[in-house]
Order: C-alpha cells, then sequence, then structure tokens
C-alpha cells in the first residue's frame, strides 16, 4: 500500500491529559505528529488529504469495551451483526469494540472463542476484539484461561446471575480469580445476587405482578449491592484483580469506594442508561417499559446522582455501553405477561460519546474526562493503551472530528443501530460526531458512511495497565 498522508487543521485537540490547539498529521494509518497551529513546523507539513477542523474538537475515537453482538439470548439473538452494530459505532465515534464471546456449559473455552472469532472476522467496520465469558469453570477451563491470555484475551467475564445459564457459584469464582491472579488476567464480574433474584422473581410472578417495571423491582439494590461485597471479598481471597461491569446503585458503587480506599484493585464501569434512564421508563405503559429491560436494572433517578460523582472521584472508571439490542416487535414482545422472558438488553452503542458530551455541557463531568471514561481509562484498562485511547504519536489514527456546537434528537429515525426503537428517542443533545477516522481511514465523512465491512481488524490486547 503508497504511503498515505492526511492532515487534520485548526482543532482543539482534546485527550485524557491535555487540551491544545494543534494540528494533527496522520501517516500510514498512525499518528505522525502534533504542532501547534501556524507553527513553522506544521505550515512546513503536506498531505494527500487535509480536514478543516475549525471550531471543532480532534478527539481519540471511542473505545467501548463492553457490547453484545449478535448474543443470544433467552430464545432469540441481539439484533445487531458484527456489521450493523460496528457501522453504527463509527456513527456514534466509537472507533473500538471488545465483545464478549461465549463459553458454552459443557464446551471449551476454545470453541465460543472460535464461534466469535468466525461471526467477526470480515464484517467488522472498525477495530475490535474480545472478552471470555465463562459458563463452564472447571479444571480444564482454568487451564485454556492461561492460553487465552497468551493469545490476547485478557478479560474474563463471570456472573453472579441467570442460575442456569451464564451462573457461577462463590468456589468456581475463587477459583477462576485465583487463575487471574497468576496468569495476569482480569475478571470482570456481573454482580447481582442471581439466586436470590430469581425467588423474588418467583414470587412476583405468582401474585400476578407481570410487567416489565417488576424486573426492576425484583433486582434489588441490596442485591447488587451484596454481590458487589462478595465479589471483591473474593477477589481479595484470591489476591486478584476485579473489574465490575454496569454498575447502576448507589450502595454498589459505595462497596466499590470502600474497597479503593482500602488500595485494592477494584474498577468499576457504568452505562449511559444508568445515568440518563431510569424506572420512571421501566414503568411505561402498554408494555413499552420492555424497552428499558436490562440487567443490573434501571434504578429510581435519585441514584444517578452516586454515579455521575463516582464518575467524578474515580470510583467508576469507564462508561461502555453494554450494548445488547432486542427489537421491541418480535424480540422483547416474548416477554408480555412474564418479565422474566422479556431479552435483557438496550441499544446505545451509537449514543455514548454524544450523551457523554452533553454531561460535560451539563456540569457533570469535563471534556477531559469525557475522552478518559470513554477513550483512554478504557484503553488502559483492556491493555489496548496507547494504540487506542489517545492522540499521540505512534498510536493508531483513530481520531474524529467532534463538532460541539451541532444540535441533534436522538430517534430511532436517524439511528444505524439495527433495532426498532430508541432508548432516548427524543433527546435533544448538543453535539455531534462530524468525520472519523479508523487506523487513518475515514470510515464517517462529513455525515457520509464511507467505511466498510472488513476493514475493522482483530486487536489482540495487552494485560490491564492499572495493576499495582
Amino acid at each position: 500500500m503508497s504511503s498515505t498522508r492526511t492532515l487534520i487543521r485548526g482543532g482543539l485537540v482534546v485527550t485524557a491529559a491535555d487540551e491544545i490547539h494543534a494540528d494533527v498529521l496522520i501517516e500510514d494509518g498512525r499518528i505522525a505528529a502534533l504542532a501547534a497551529h501556524a507553527s513553522a513546523v506544521a505550515e512546513g507539513w503536506t498531505a494527500d488529504r487535509i480536514i478543516d477542523a475549525t471550531n471543532k474538537y480532534v478527539i481519540p475515537g471511542g473505545v467501548d469495551v463492553h457490547t453484545h453482538m449478535e448474543l443470544p439470548f433467552g430464545g432469540t439473538s441481539a439484533s445487531d451483526t458484527f456489521e450493523t452494530g460496528t457501522r453504527a459505532a463509527a456513527w456514534g465515534g466509537t472507533t473500538t469494540i471488545v465483545d464478549f464471546a461465549v463459553q458454552s456449559v459443557g464446551h471449551a473455552l476454545r470453541e465460543g472463542l472460535d464461534a466469535w472469532y468466525a461471526k467477526a472476522d470480515g464484517n467488522c467496520a472498525i477495530d475490535y476484539g474480545f472478552h471470555m465469558i465463562l459458563s463452564d469453570v472447571n479444571g480444564s477451563s482454568l487451564k485454556e484461561m492461561d492460553h487465552l491470555v497468551a493469545e490476547g484475551i485478557t478479560s474474563f467475564k463471570l456472573f453472579m446471575a441467570y442460575p442456569g445459564v451464564f451462573y457461577s457459584d462463590d468456589g468456581q469464582i475463587l477459583r477462576a480469580m485465583q487463575r487471574s491472579a497468576t496468569n495476569g488476567g482480569l475478571i470482570m464480574m456481573h454482580a447481582e445476587n442471581g439466586i436470590a433474584i430469581d425467588v423474588l422473581v418467583e414470587q412476583a410472578l405468582a401474585q400476578g405482578r407481570t410487567d416489565p417495571r417488576y424486573h426492576g423491582e425484583v433486582r434489588q439494590v441490596l442485591l447488587e449491592a451484596e454481590a458487589t461485597h462478595r465479589a471483591i471479598q473474593l477477589a481479595r481471597v484470591a489476591g486478584a484483580p476485579l473489574y465490575v461491569v454496569h454498575v447502576s446503585a448507589d450502595e454498589a458503587v459505595a462497596e466499590l469506594a470502600a474497597a479503593r480506599d482500602k488500595g485494592l484493585n477494584v474498577f468499576g464501569e457504568t452505562c449511559p442508561q444508568y445515568l440518563f434512564l431510569s424506572t420512571d421508563n421501566l414503568a411505561e405503559p402498554n408494555f413499552e417499559g420492555a424497552k428499558y429491560v436490562c440487567s443490573t436494572p434501571l434504578r429510581p433517578r435519585e441514584h444517578q446522582a452516586a454515579l455521575w460523582r463516582g464518575l467524578r472521584t474515580n470510583d467508576l472508571q469507564v462508561v461502555s455501553t453494554d450494548h445488547c439490542p432486542f427489537c421491541f416487535s418480535g424480540q422483547k414482545e416474548l416477554g408480555r405477561g412474564d418479565f422474566s422472558k422479556i431479552p435483557n438488553g438496550l441499544p446505545g452503542v451509537e449514543n455514548r460519546m454524544d450523551l457523554l458530551h452533553q454531561a460535560v455541557l451539563d456540569g457533570h463531568i469535563t471534556r477531559r474526562r469525557w475522552i478518559e471514561i470513554a477513550c483512554a481509562t478504557p484503553a488502559r484498562m483492556f491493555g489496548l493503551y496507547p494504540k487506542k485511547g489517545t492522540i499521540a504519536p505512534g498510536a493508531d489514527a483513530d481520531v474524529v472530528i467532534y463538532d460541539p456546537h451541532a444540535e441533534q434528537t436522538l430517534s430511532v429515525e436517524t439511528h444505524h443501530m439495527n433495532v426498532d426503537y430508541s432508548a432516548y428517542e427524543g433527546k435533544r443533545i448538543t453535539g455531534q460526531v462530524e468525520t472519523v477516522l479508523s487506523r487513518g481511514e475515514v470510515v464517517i465523512d462529513q455525515r457520509e458512511f464511507t467505511g466498510r465491512a472488513g476493514h475493522g481488524q482483530y486487536t489482540p490486547r495487552g494485560t490491564c495497565q492499572y495493576l499495582n
């Protein structure tokens, strides 16, 4: 391939560490150099393509480390394929996803991983990596963990929820954590007491409480907090780091904060749905609440303040989407008359960067913190930095030209996710992705998709870069 040079001129470069008025030179898919506007260095640069970023932000491509493309769940599958889901991610300014390969009970990790390699290969518009879901912790799967870490699958998700599907008991969790303590892997935990939740589900349905709102009521805050506490103590026993996914409740944040105050390698992620939506959405009439069924569930609005505070104080480090879309028609509707049969998951991979920019304008976080929680920290947490997550010489040229003044209204009519509703229908946002480069290739050009399936490359990962 011949050498190509792209020059991004006139923008404000925003990273987790800096905000600088600089021009960015891209060569052969990587950031070659940055130089101050109108400096002798920048004026001397020539390029095949010049992008004018005047009055715009130049930011790293988003890194979404929690997606579920094509995930089988509850007798159906997530409605976004790797092709449609990664295209939507690009539209939203995300240039790397880390999706979850699934081990089925009774099968090897390798079998599940190979199935996910096959689903994604040749179909992704942006770069991608994988975590591994452990559904069956036993002697052979524990040994396999070592092999996966060696080939760049450096994180493993366990579930304290979903008995009979993904659930692991405390003994299995401890064994997996002990293994990760020696092989450098990071355990990701879905922290909800699934055994207790199943009792409450059964009781609610027996009392005729079948509407979507009861999904949130049975999955109680205390059962998230208890599981978070238990996961932390098991990690302490194992001497292993822990990353708690989709934290939704104030009391769970408090458990993470307490652990971090002790200097433990415990990390937390939340998602836009917990920051912007609430049980008010789950209670929407005519079964509309089913659109908002996900686990952990949406919480009463007052929990949002604790989540924003956690993001500001770094008790929560990452905002991912847990993108797992199911259409309302034909998929969410499987749970009419029984909330426990509603497929769990929300669409959001396209909305994350914009919603977090709105949070900057609303005063919840700073501009640099926006980039930190959406780009830099997820890349560091999962061994992708500085290849991903920043704009610096040598980094992949995953770059977004972001218009902080453009106004848009989020809607199913305009989004690119393969799902028949928007979780944020009608929400007005200031800020919009204008142009996106993935490894130097323009995949969104002035709000037009110019990318292609197959451009995205599988990206093996190093280990977590925060472990002391």
